[in-house]
């Protein structure tokens, strides 16, 4: 999308899966990114390493989102490297289940501390940045608000607030210039979902119940917020939109 071309954004979580394709798509669009990660040292230099193949610019930060210093840190550093923040793309997040009679305060507290608290504390140091020049933030849902699986509750729960968070910030910061916009993917095929317990089987149920017959791709979800991101969207805020090829569970 050509206009797109000279802003900047960070895009937290970005090493792989999702995060990886919208950081790629995004540079291909012209925007200069910075790739957050927490662990994935090599993927993320990877990552920078076909976007600036292909003419593009990155860098690749490290940030562990679920921590205030680390997150006040990552979005000083990328307008350092890149210039004045455009665009933030709050994509870190986990996923894990467990029944609610297993329930531990460390399983509650990971999924939260990271997808609502991190995406909070990221979503805050933007709106800094932003200024008067105004801004996109675009926040990673999941279908699983409206159609949560068994023994989800707690990352279903943090997936509904990210959505509440998005409608309430949309009232709150349009007068800035600034617009919020969630993107609720479906069943979407990465890395993640090879390895997860049982992970053929349940690919097999989710792309049953998906009435266009397969499982999303990343760049399914890297489309959206290309779109969310881009002028083309600028009447869009507050908004939940779902990228789910119809899943119904």
């Amino acid at each position: 999308m050509a206009n797109l071309t000279g802003k900047v954004a960070v895009v937290t979580g970005s090493s792989k899966g999702i995060g990886a394709a919208i950081a790629e798509r995004l540079a291909n669009d012209g925007v200069a990114v910075a790739i957050n990660y927490g662990r994935s040292t090599k993927e993320a230099n990877e990552l920078v390493a076909k976007i600036e193949a292909k003419g593009g610019k990155a860098v690749a930060l490290q940030a562990d989102i679920a921590s205030e210093a680390d997150v006040v840190k990552l979005i000083a550093d990328a307008q350092a490297k890149l210039g004045p923040l455009d665009i933030l793309v709050n994509n870190a997040g986990i996923y894990e289940f467990s029944a609610v009679d297993a329930l531990t305060a460390d399983h509650i507290d990971r999924q939260l501390n990271l997808n609502v608290r991190g995406l909070l504390l990221a979503t805050r140091e933007a709106v800094k940045a932003f200024g008067d020049r105004g801004g996109v933030i675009v926040n990673i849902s999941s279908s699983a608000v409206e159609t949560p699986p068994p023994n989800g509750s707690v990352y279903a729960g943090t997936k509904g607030a990210v959505d509440a968070i998005t409608r309430s910030l949309g009232q709150e910061l349009g007068a800035k210039k600034i617009r919020v916009v969630s993107i609720a993917p479906g069943f979407i095929e990465t890395e993640g979902t090879h390895t997860m317990p049982g992970g053929g089987d349940f690919k097999a149920f989710a792309v049953s119940k998906t009435p266009l017959g397969r499982p999303g791709a990343p760049t399914d979800v890297a489309a959206a917020v290309a779109y969310a991101a881009s002028d083309d969207a600028s009447f869009v805020t507050g908004a939940v939109l779902t990228v789910n090829g119809g899943i119904r569970i």
